[in-house]
């Protein structure tokens, strides 16, 4: 019996399934599709059109494809798509029907939205607000108010409202306390008091007994110093045009002057000062809420400026002490006389009133203790025994991070002092000083008034626990409690994320120290860190340098700096971790950004001489009522050829330009030219180095900004906020924070106003 081949059965056609082929079949051939029927239907109505519009293309590229590759074969046309039936007579080979090839790529967040403010610490108690409009050295009218993070439907109703403020500051209506230290006492009333909340520490601390006044000739060594110098000894004085655009005036400005720009502005209230140098480090005094009243509700302010003006430190150099320095400590008070009581905004003064001399070198970042620190000011003094001012922290130049006990300004003047000169006290030894033998402190944070983080220049972070090496002075040879390598460069910019750390159960340990830092390097990394995991979590990559980070607890988490010059926030809810939206775009690098405890607004300083805020709880998306908007405060310029200075302000605000990443060609190159206005290459002695919100000296302190430059030419402003179209969201403050009924059943979207 002759063998017998088992009978071919009929494949899958794999031209069919990707719509190739033609009309027309060869004969004899297994593999050829079978032919229609004459009564099918060449078009099926229930494929979609776009779909169909695709599948066409899809085979004349397949058909190139082919046509490029040498053959042998006759080439054949292609035929139109398969109809259903076609389909379904090859649905046999367990093959999915036939469908057009799309792009697929990953969600792209839309320039036009951004994420929502998520709150991280949630604070049920009752929280103080404003009840009248704040003043300069007037007490505040202060009142008891439900907490943003109370409820849910309060979070929702402030943060909503917040993004209506347009103005460059802050809106006293609104503003509250959001920040958490463990030292805050426990209790219903804790936050209703801001004594209970934000308690005086370290108590028994004295000023170093080492400490020597100096006169004015052994103290020039220690002030900046100049290329070109006076008869004194001192930095020739800069020149600086002051008023509105048009109609300035020119200024002459010796190192220690202030100006109140009302001088050459009605209405202004600002003032500007000069410290001989740039300066790096700048921190508002915290005070005693119940010492406010005994001083006057004076402000105190710490500027740490360089030893001339062309020093430029080297990153992990440190250099051999004795290296002379000095923090300058400048008092914002109202003038002396018969003036009213709602004229003391108008009628301010800021003066140095001491000069702490240092043999560490120049500061490269200072912070005082974030919560009170210095003696009670109803107390009678001893000369020999000054009270404290504070406790004030700085990465020095030798490479150490030292603490020093800043004696009171009061107590240190002699009678024979002139008051318009500032007195010269010298320390000798700080109370604490902190060094690494392998590497030099860069910059650091304090978590509470016993811990701080410190970045270093080899990438590492310390943390330390000085709270007994504080209070028995025994701090020789610490060691740190962490020390967790992030980054591959030094590190520059380090926040802590001032939230209390929770238990297993998912509740707040209030009295706990806070475990994460936000981190920003010279190589371009920003990370989260938990130091309970030593290692880092990166949350972006640039590849700019990261100067500067703050912690944000209204915009729920870190903000940084991205490419091009971008500020951004990022999310620390576990919801949206790591999610972030750009709040602005400076016209130059950025050197500092500044976020506040009790209030919305950022303060951003940069490269091109400009210093801009911008409310980091604006609308979540463009096109409703309110634009997003950011206010240039002023803008510092300097000619190379007269070797003067001017500062403008009093600008118009602008709206943020968030450029997007569809736009090509020629739409792009059109929109950076017109969003462009600088030419990218500015003075060194007009970038703004450093800026910071007053965040201890309560309510009635939150909207003062400080900032430094880089000609020594400082500048503090108080800022005040508006509403949009000067109408309180929700009719009214007590009805937008349930302080009363509620007149609105609920919520109106986005028209809350």
């Amino acid at each position: 019996m002759p063998r017998q081949l088992r009978a071919r059965t009929s494949r899958p056609n794999y031209a069919s399934l990707l719509a190739i082929g033609d009309d027309r079949t060869s004969s004899g051939s297994d593999f050829a599709p079978d032919r229609l029927s004459d009564d099918a239907p060449e078009n099926d109505p229930e494929v979609d059109e776009e779909e169909a519009e695709a599948v066409p293309k899809q085979g004349n590229t397949l058909a190139t494809a082919t046509r490029s590759r040498p053959s042998t074969t006759e080439t054949r046309p292609f035929h139109k798509p398969p109809p259903k039936s076609q389909s379904a007579q090859v649905s046999t080979s367990k093959m999915s029907a036939p469908r057009a090839a799309k792009t697929y790529a990953l969600p792209n967040p839309s320039v036009h939205h951004r994420h929502k403010a998520m709150p991280v610490f949630l604070r049920k108690e009752k929280v103080e607000r404003l009840d009248a409009p704040p003043t300069l050295f007037n007490p505040p009218k202060i009142v008891s108010t439900n907490s943003m993070t109370s409820e849910q439907f309060l979070t929702d109703r402030i943060s909503r409202a917040w993004g209506y403020n347009v103005g460059p500051g802050p809106v006293w209506d609104i503003m509250e306390d959001r920040s958490s230290f463990k030292e805050a006492s426990e209790g219903e009333d804790t936050s209703m008091n801001e004594s209970l909340r934000r308690p005086r520490v370290h108590q028994d601390v004295e000023v170093n007994p080492g400490w020597t006044r100096l006169d004015e000739r052994d103290a020039a060594r220690y002030f900046p110093t100049n290329t070109v110098l006076t008869d004194n000894g001192q930095p020739a004085p800069l020149h600086c045009f002051l008023g509105p655009y048009g109609r300035q005036t020119r200024v002459e400005m010796a190192m220690f002057d202030s100006h109140a720009t009302s001088e050459y502005m009605p209405g202004s209230t600002s003032f500007v000062f000069n410290v001989g140098s740039p300066a790096w480090g700048v921190d508002w005094c915290p005070t005693y809420s119940d010492d406010r009243p005994h001083r006057g509700y004076k402000h105190y302010l710490a500027v740490a400026p360089f030893s001339s003006r062309s020093h430029s430190p080297m990153i992990g150099a440190k250099v051999h002490r004795p290296v002379p320095a000095c923090i300058q400590i400048w008092g914002l008070q109202s003038k002396q006389g018969n003036i009213l009581q709602e004229d003391r905004s108008l009628a301010g003064e800021i003066k140095c009133e001491m000069v702490v001399c240092l043999e560490s070198g120049p500061a490269f970042e200072i912070k005082w203790c974030p919560l009170p620190s210095h003696d009670q000011w109803n107390e009678v003094h001893m000369e020999e025994h000054p009270r404290k001012l504070g406790l004030l922290a700085g990465t020095f130049e030798d490479g150490s991070l030292s603490i020093y006990v800043v004696p009171d300004p009061e107590d240190v003047r002699s009678k024979d002092d002139e008051s318009t000169r500032p007195t010269s006290v010298h320390i000798p030894e700080p109370l604490l000083r902190i060094e690494l033998e392998e590497t030099s402190c860069w910059s650091l944070d304090w978590a509470n008034s016993e811990t701080i983080a410190v970045g270093c220049t080899n990438g590492y972070v310390a943390v330390y626990d000085i709270g007994h090496a504080i209070r028995t002075g025994q701090g020789s040879n610490m060691l740190p409690t962490h020390y967790i390598s992030i980054h591959q460069s030094a590190v520059r910019a380090l926040s802590w994320i001032r939230i209390p750390p929770t238990n297993d159960s998912g509740v707040p340990s209030t009295s706990e120290d806070p475990t994460v830092l936000a981190t920003g390097g010279y190589d371009g990394m920003e990370c989260l860190i938990d130091i309970r995991e030593p290692h880092g979590n990166i949350v972006n990559r640039t590849r700019d340098v990261i100067n500067s980070t703050t912690y944000s607890p209204f915009a729920g988490g870190p903000i940084m700096i991205d490419h091009d010059n971008s500020v951004k926030a990022y999310a620390i809810s576990p919801s949206t971790l790591g999610r972030g939206h750009v709040l602005l775009e400076p016209d130059g690098p950025v050197w500092s950004v500044s976020a506040s405890e009790y209030h919305a607004q950022l303060a951003v300083g940069s490269a091109d001489g400009s210093c801009v805020t911008t409310n980091t709880l604006k609308t979540t998306r463009r096109g409703g009522s309110v634009p997003f908007f950011f206010r240039k405060i002023f803008q510092l310029d300097y000619s190379r050829k007269t070797g003067e200075f001017r500062m403008l302000d009093h600008f118009l605000p602008q709206e943020t330009q968030e450029r997007s990443t569809k736009l090509k060609g020629k739409q792009a190159k059109k929109d950076e030219s017109e969003t462009s206005t600088s030419t990218g290459v500015w003075p060194p002695e007009v970038g703004v180095h450093r800026v910071t919100w007053n965040m201890g000296n309560g309510l009635g302190g939150a909207p003062l900004l400080a900032s430094t430059t880089g000609s020594g030419l400082c500048r503090v402003d108080w800022l005040l906020g508006r509403w949009m179209r000067n109408k309180v969201p929700y009719v009214n403050v007590p009805n937008m924070r349930k302080e009363v009924d509620d007149v609105m059943d609920e919520d109106s979207g986005d028209e809350v106003v």
